[in-house]
């Protein structure tokens, strides 16, 4: 339903060139990575209290 060819990719990618420009795109990237891992620390800190009860049954 939802899936992303290499056309539309591309197309998303040019826009994002024309918002952000080339001199800012690492430094987006940079920042995306990190929260990303931010978020899964925070996912897996969640998890770990969860499962550790039930590991012991």
């Amino acid at each position: 339903m939802f899936s992303i060819g290499m056309s539309e990719l591309i197309l998303i990618f040019f826009i994002i060139m024309l918002l952000f420009g080339a001199k800012k795109l690492p430094e987006l990237a940079r920042g995306m990575g990190q929260a990303l891992r931010e978020f899964r620390k925070a996912a897996k800190e969640i998890e770990e209290p969860i499962k550790e009860p039930l590991k012991e049954d």
